[in-house]
């Protein structure tokens, strides 16, 4: 793997090379965002931009959380990329399924003032059972569904209380979008459950507006 960043690390001592790439592993393979204090690589802006760099090299970027823990991402345009390849995006079942457990698990909740707009993530579990009801699929292929979201890593299962059933909430992947992607996301998931709202005509219109402007400049 060196090899892939020989040209990044040339100019290191060894030392400074273990902690780059100790830091490079960290971001792309711990399931939730890595705290800075336990990698120098992070914590100097100098070396984390050289971290940056050897994400860049495969279209990755950091991703900042709570200001002091790092993971990675796609950047928006490889993401923007990936996402025309029909070989990249889940079936239209499991999009669907996810579309549920983010509706009830972070919109509502939301809409309540329970989550802050910018989180993906969610204490706040869908119950099998809302799940059941609100979609046209077998049970089987619902279970099926929520098996190939979580080995995905687009749902968690998790319990809400002693006892209580639990659910399903945003699974780790949604520590890795980007600012840009979780509003993109924000705004897809308004377009999806309240269409007819004054908000997603909002939505619309804005992006008329972009695609315009990005025409005029074609």
């Amino acid at each position: 793997m060196t090899d892939l960043f020989e040209g990044l690390l040339r100019s290191y001592d060894e030392r400074r090379r273990a902690e780059l790439v100790a830091a490079y592993m960290a971001v792309e393979h711990a399931a939730e965002p890595v705290p800075e204090v336990r990698f120098a690589a992070l914590r100097e802006p100098a070396l984390r931009r050289t971290v940056e760099e050897m994400l860049a090299l495969s279209g990755r970027t950091l991703v900042r959380h709570e200001q002091t823990r790092w993971t990675s991402g796609y950047r928006d345009d490889i993401a923007a990329e990936l996402a025309k390849d029909p070989e990249c995006v889940p079936p239209v079942r499991e999009r669907a399924v996810l579309t549920l457990v983010l509706i009830h698990s972070v919109a509502i909740p939301r809409a309540a003032g329970l989550l802050s707009d910018d989180t993906w993530l969610s204490p706040h579990p869908t119950p099998l059972d809302e799940l059941r009801r609100r979609t046209q699929l077998p049970v089987g292929e619902l279970d099926a569904a929520l098996r190939r979201l979580r080995l995905a890593g687009l749902v968690s299962q998790v319990k809400a209380g002693a006892d209580d059933a639990g659910g399903f909430v945003p699974g780790p992947q949604f520590h890795r979008l980007t600012g840009a992607a979780r509003r993109r996301l924000q705004e897809e998931l308004i377009l999806a459950a309240g269409p007819d709202s004054p908000l997603a005509a909002a939505i619309r219109a804005r992006r008329r507006g972009r695609e315009r402007e990005q025409g005029e400049n074609a």
